[in-house]
This record gives structure tokens, C-alpha cells and sequence, in this order.
């Protein structure tokens, strides 16, 4: 084995692959013929360009001078984090239909750890179908040389459930070795990817990923692409990764509206008291805005989901493409959006364009646009992005609710059970894959379109609760709403956990019935939390909703920090769970602890990132009076011990630093 670079010196030997036809990351197979066998026959240039003070853009093409398909990958270098990128495009430039691509690989290619030990790879469960409390949770898996006898299959391979990017397991990989040094790996794509990892019998770690299926040939001018595919390299332990991965996403992928760095946030609904939206009227939704006000719970967003639109009786039914109500609405959504704008409250508003109902005027008028599922008991059918005209007619329906309604928050869901088997099934033999491409290109496109045309725009990502988290999304979008297995405070503890590990940006909401303050505490811990109170309700326990919420924003103000697991990740009522997220340049952070039902009143947690001759003041918010001061040290070694006397109970701890 060769000794290990530094993370910066590995990042850079990766982007220089993409300097030589011999050493690139990417593989597929053309006319039967493999590309390390092509590439090096074809045409080739280089181009290179400063996209920032910190990244550089390399692109390379090579043209096939007989059937002139052009392959051109696109890479990116980052100087201020030890992470490269790159996406494949394949063109059809020629005259006639290309040969078959197959095998088309975004990824493939071998990484050196420092040694032929076992390496552990780290990685998350997705939204499980439909719904399950074991959302996003923690795994990991061994990754064995050939010659050992504990693994007989030497590989893993990885893939969502039905063409939903984060259904099933979260696209994003964690590959750590006891000499504390590591790579993540992210596929991104919002469809049905793929990718396998496994040891050659020199110990490298063999990577392959992509569009799970691609066997198609391009007809003239048609063009393709691949995973966008992220590699960052670290030292230290795997959590010392995923901060270093969390501080990227922060820096370089987080969606910025308006160019400023998107903050923590409170939205507030009424969706649990009018069936969403459908029984909702103008009148209701400023009642609710009005009653929040009074109490003194000050809000940034106010949310209306499914239903404000014309529909059958059902959300799931709008009777036209999102054609306003004006019995409910007689003024449109403007008359809401503005009454919050004007008492510094924004608006969260739901469209679901790719789902499209046979009682929907639209199916009618443009069934072109429409592919079917061949799914016997699903009726609906999906709108095609890859269509140039449905995107560019989409682009300019939503863009002018948004301009229309006053829109701040442009949600958009995607209920369409299963992706795959429509795209698919809409596929010629000598054409798989290809509706799934310009499907997934399209969406992407409509959400830059819409992201250039209203800059101050956020794009809020539900798409069934959570299911659509690959890394191309979330350049462009955040999930307000992580899951739908929601309101079951032990699997939100764990949700949190196992997201924030990859995802700095996500948010859920308390159920309108749970009031305790266990309840409140295990669901108010992500940057975005929604209230769905009925406060028409004079009698609610309003005291302890402030107290839930002023806690909130005490703790908030440190979810971009740093991420540190203090307990493992736990489904039981037997199990503490509890987590820190730090932030060493302020000093400062937060202790989120929960103790289960039938879990020991005491716990003792040790504390990560923390300057181990400095002293620091650990207070706990329910008893703001009685301080603990100990040294960074003593709290990163001995630990801390937690008591919580409640069964169940939650504690939030803030720590400072103080001196040294």
C-alpha cells in the first residue's frame, strides 16, 4: 500500500485525473467497446476556468471523430476544503442514432486507505416506504480485503427504494480507517442511483456508482448526464468527517436566498384543523396569524399546505392546475401573504406539479405531457419534465403564483409512489434509462429556473416527506419536512440524529395535541420547527408553548455548528439519547439529552471539540440559576453527568467558554 497524503493532497491528486485519459474517475462502455479503451483514440480538450476565489472548474471532451458522441466531464476543485466534484455529460453530435452506452458509471475508481485493515463504511437509512420510526438512522458496515474469510461477498452494494434518491438509504458515505483518516462519497441524484464498494486483493477500496440502468442509444442532438459525484477527504475519526463534510454543505451547498446564508426558522400551520387546507378560507388563516401575534409567539413563516386551490373534495384532487379558490379566497392568497408580510411574517405556500389526477381539467387538455404508470391501481400519471414544453409552460405557472401570491416559500411535494416503474416502463428496449435522464435534468432545470427568476426564493423539498435528499436537491432546496413518519418523540430524537449528520438544513413539527415538555423538546430540534397549534383554543397551555419555543431559539442559534453523537442512535425506551453541536469559533454550544421512558435517571456524556485548557459554564435552561464551570478537558475525558428526573424527560444544556 502506498503511505496516505494529507486531505488537501489527495483532493488535488483526484482532480488532477482529469488530466489524463489513463487515471479518469468515470467509465462506461460504447458499441460494446469499453471507455479506458475509446477515450485515448478520441479527440480531446481542455478547458479551465476560476469560478470563485475558491473553486476552480476544470472541463475535458473527447469526441468519437466516427459517430460524434462527445463525452464531457465537468470537475471542481475546492481551496478551502480538501473536496472535489464532477459530472458527466454525453452528446450526440452527430447525424444518426450512436451506438449503445452501457455500463455508463459516474464513478469508477479505487481509493488507497492507509491500510488493508477492515475499513468501516458509515452511512444513513432513508425515508423507509411508506413511513417507519427508523428514518435516517446510523448504520455500518465492515469492508474486508478479498483474502479475508469474514466477508465471502467483498462488496456492498447501495440503491433507493422505487426511484426515490433518499428512499431506503441516504446517498451519502462515510469510509473511515483506525488511522483516523477517511473519505465521504456522494452520489448525487434525484432518481434511481447506484453505487458498490468493495476491497481488491491489494486492499484499495473499488467505488463504482451512477444511473442505476442505462442501456439507450442518443438520437441526434440528445444529451445525457451522470450523478453529479462528491468526494471529501479528512483526518481524524468519521465524525470528525461528517463536520468537515457539515462545514462544507454550509459553506458551499446550502441554498443562500438573497445571498445570505439561510437561519434557523419558526413556521406555524393549520393544517391539523381544516384536512390541510381544503376546509381553509382567508378569513381562518389570518384569524390564526392574528391569534399567534397575541399570544406573543413570534413567527417567520406562515405555512398553507395541500388544498388552498380549487379541489374535489380532496387535497390530493385539485380540480385545475393550482386554479385559485375564490369562494375560500376571494382575493387570492395575496390577501393572507401580505396581512403576515405586514407583521414581519413570511409565507410557505404547496404545489405538487408532477402529480397529475384524471379528475384534473389538465389531464384533459394536455395528456401529451403525461406519461402513464403501469402500475394497475395507480391512476395518476406523471408530467414529464424531460418535455421542453410542459417544463418551460411549469416554469411559468409556478413563477407567476409566486410572483401573483406573494410567495416566499415555494414548496413543492412529490407523492408519485414509484418513479421508477413509470420511468421505466415508458422505456423502447434500445432506450432504458432514458425517460428517467431527462425526467431528473428537467426537475433540476425547473428548480433553476425558478431559483433565477426569484432570487429571494426558498425551495422547500418535501416530495412525500424527506425521499428526495440527494446532494443536486439540496444545492438547490431544503426539507422543511424530513419524514412522514412524524410525531413520535423517539423516532424524531433519532431522526435528528442521523440526519444532522449529513444534512446541516432540516426541519419537522410538534404534534398539535403533545404538549409536554418531552414531547415538545424531542420534536423542536432542527433548524426549521412548525407550530400546528389550534390557537383559536384560548385555553392552551401557552406558557409552556413560549417556553418551548424561547428554548428553541436558545438552542438554535448553534445548529450550524458542529455535530457531535454523545450517545449512539436508539430506537428503545430503555436508551438516553443525546447530542452537541459546538461552535468553537464563538466559545459556545448546545446539549440536547433525552431520557426514555424506561431509561436510568442518570447519564454521563463526554463532550467533543471543545479547547481542553479552557473553562467553560454549562447551564441547564430549566434551572438557569445553579452553573457548573469545569475545563474543557474534564468535560471532553470525565465527562458530564446529566440528571433528568422526569420518566420521560428532555434537558437542554448550554455551554460557554469563559476563559482560556
Amino acid at each position: 500500500m502506498t503511505s496516505f497524503a494529507s486531505p488537501a493532497e489527495e483532493a488535488r491528486s483526484w482532480f488532477e485525473r482529469f488530466e489524463t485519459t489513463e487515471r479518469v474517475p468515470f467509465a462506461f462502455t460504447y458499441g460494446g467497446r469499453p471507455s479506458a479503451e475509446l477515450l485515448p483514440t478520441w479527440e480531446v480538450t481542455y478547458d479551465s476556468r476560476e469560478l470563485s476565489a475558491e473553486k476552480t472548474e476544470r472541463a475535458v471532451t473527447y469526441t468519437d471523430p466516427e459517430t460524434g458522441l462527445q463525452v464531457r466531464c465537468v470537475a471542481i476543485s475546492y481551496r478551502d476544503y480538501p473536496a472535489v466534484e464532477w459530472t458527466v455529460y454525453l452528446k450526440n453530435t452527430g447525424s444518426a442514432d450512436t451506438p449503445l452506452l452501457t455500463g455508463v458509471h459516474a464513478l469508477n475508481a479505487k481509493w488507497d486507505p492507509p491500510s488493508d485493515e477492515p475499513c468501516t463504511l458509515h452511512y444513513s437509512l432513508g425515508t423507509l416506504y411508506p413511513t417507519a420510526a427508523a428514518d435516517f438512522t446510523p448504520m455500518a458496515t465492515k469492508l474486508y480485503t478479498v483474502k479475508s474469510k469474514l466477508n465471502p461477498y467483498n462488496s456492498r452494494r447501495f440503491f433507493p427504494v422505487i426511484g426515490r434518491p433518499s428512499g431506503g438509504v441516504m446517498p451519502y458515505f462515510n469510509f473511515s480507517t483506525k488511522y483516523d483518516q477517511g473519505v465521504i462519497v456522494a452520489v448525487g441524484w434525484p432518481g434511481a442511483w447506484f453505487t458498490e464498494y468493495g476491497r481488491d486483493d491489494k486492499g484499495a477500496v473499488v467505488m463504482t456508482a451512477g444511473q442505476e440502468y442505462v442501456r439507450l442509444k442518443l438520437l441526434p442532438g440528445e444529451e445525457i448526464r451522470t450523478p453529479l459525484m462528491a468526494m471529501l477527504f479528512y483526518e481524524g475519526d468519521w465524525i470528525d468527517g461528517q463536520n468537515q463534510w457539515r462545514r462544507w454543505m454550509v459553506e458551499h451547498n446550502l441554498p443562500r436566498p438573497g445571498g445570505q446564508q439561510i437561519q434557523p426558522l419558526v413556521a406555524a400551520n393549520s393544517s391539523a384543523h381544516f384536512h390541510e387546507m381544503v376546509h381553509a378560507d382567508a378569513a381562518s388563516q389570518i384569524e390564526f396569524i392574528n391569534r399567534y401575534r397575541e399570544e406573543n409567539i413570534r413567527l417567520d413563516y406562515w405555512w398553507m399546505d395541500a388544498g388552498w386551490y380549487e379541489n374535489r373534495g380532496r387535497w390530493q384532487e385539485p380540480s385545475a392546475i393550482w386554479r385559485n379558490d375564490d369562494k375560500r379566497f376571494p382575493k387570492g392568497l395575496r390577501e393572507v401573504t401580505d396581512h403576515g408580510r405586514k407583521h414581519g411574517i413570511k409565507s410557505v405556500v404547496w404545489f405538487e406539479p408532477e402529480r397529475i389526477m384524471p379528475s384534473n381539467e389538465f389531464y384533459q387538455e394536455h395528456f401529451d405531457w403525461l406519461i402513464k404508470n403501469p402500475t394497475p391501481y395507480l391512476v395518476s400519471r406523471l408530467l414529464y419534465l424531460g418535455n421542453p414544453e410542459a417544463r418551460a409552460w411549469l416554469i411559468d405557472q409556478i413563477s407567476s403564483h409566486i410572483t401573483a401570491a406573494g410567495i416566499d416559500v415555494y414548496r413543492q411535494d412529490f407523492n408519485v409512489v414509484e418513479p421508477l416503474y413509470i420511468w421505466r416502463g415508458n422505456d423502447a428496449p434500445d432506450r432504458q434509462g432514458i425517460t428517467e435522464n431527462l425526467h431528473v435534468s428537467g426537475y433540476l432545470a425547473v428548480y433553476d429556473e425558478l431559483l433565477r427568476r426569484h432570487p429571494d426564493l426558498i425551495i422547500d423539498n418535501c416530495a412525500g416527506g424527506g425521499s428526495r435528499n440527494d446532494l443536486e436537491s439540496m444545492r438547490r432546496s431544503v426539507p422543511f419536512w424530513r419524514s412522514d413518519y412524524a410525531f413520535d418523540p423517539v423516532s424524531s430524537q433519532n431522526q435528528t440524529l442521523g440526519l444532522a449528520l449529513w444534512l446541516p438544513f432540516q426541519g419537522t413539527a410538534t404534534h398539535p395535541d403533545q404538549w409536554s415538555r418531552y414531547d415538545l423538546r424531542s420534536h423542536l430540534t432542527t433548524p426549521l420547527i412548525n407550530l400546528p397549534w389550534d390557537v383559536r383554543n384560548r385555553s392552551l397551555p401557552y406558557d409552556e408553548f413560549r417556553r418551548a419555543v424561547d428554548n428553541w431559539r436558545l438552542a438554535s442559534e448553534n445548529y450550524f455548528g458542529d455535530f457531535y453523537p454523545l450517545t449512539p442512535s436508539s430506537l428503545v425506551e430503555e436508551a438516553w439519547l443525546a447530542w452537541q453541536f459546538d461552535r468553537p469559533e464563538a466559545g459556545r454550544g448546545v446539549i440536547q439529552a433525552f431520557r426514555r421512558d424506561r431509561a436510568d435517571p442518570v447519564q454521563r456524556v463526554k463532550l467533543r471539540g471543545l479547547a481542553a485548557a479552557a473553562r467553560y459554564r454549562v447551564t441547564d435552561v430549566d434551572d438557569p440559576d445553579t452553573v457548573r464551570t469545569l475545563t474543557g478537558e474534564e468535560l471532553m475525558t470525565v465527562g458530564l453527568e446529566l440528571t433528568i428526573q422526569d420518566q420521560p424527560g428532555a434537558a437542554i444544556l448550554l455551554y460557554e467558554k469563559t476563559e482560556g
